[in-house]
């Protein structure tokens, strides 16, 4: 895909997870989502664990696997299904994809003027700060404007 087009569907899909950014100050409750909603509908584990088709020991470990992060999707979507709700699975970028890229791109760039800036110094044909900070500017809309596929081989 060329630079271009990445942007496009970056952008697009910015655009688009726009509406979960609330739900990233969502704080799961305790005892989890399933324990959560299985226990405001009135459901026992003994009466989910009828829907499932397993026996209630097996709801509680399913429970208890969601809390520490080990339950699978197939599993979520079987117990939502259960008590008849659905999954909903996604990432929720901590900024726009746009802006993370930029974030990448400028580390990146930064590392290339460092190395370039010992070369210019032992040479004693280094910029001033507002060059710097214009050439790191030029290099981070470069970088964003080509997307190299090393943008992300460096931290």
């Amino acid at each position: 895909m060329k630079a271009k087009q990445k942007k496009l569907a970056r952008e697009q899909l910015d655009s688009t997870l726009k509406i979960f950014q609330p739900l990233k100050s969502l704080v799961p409750p305790r005892k989890g989502w399933i324990r959560a909603i299985r226990d405001a509908l009135g459901m026992t584990g003994e009466q989910l664990a009828k829907r499932l088709k397993v026996n209630k020991q097996r709801v509680a470990r399913i429970e208890q696997d969601e809390r520490f992060g080990r339950v699978t999707l197939k599993t979520l979507r079987r117990v939502a299904e259960a008590m008849d709700c659905i999954v909903v699975y996604g990432f929720v970028p901590r900024d726009s994809l746009e802006q993370t890229v930029r974030n990448q791109a400028k580390r990146v760039a930064q590392k290339r003027m460092s190395r370039s800036n010992q070369m210019m110094r032992l040479e004693q044909q280094e910029l001033g700060e507002k060059e710097k900070e214009k050439v790191l500017e030029n290099l981070i809309g470069d970088i964003t404007n080509t997307m190299p596929k090393s943008l992300w081989d460096e931290e």
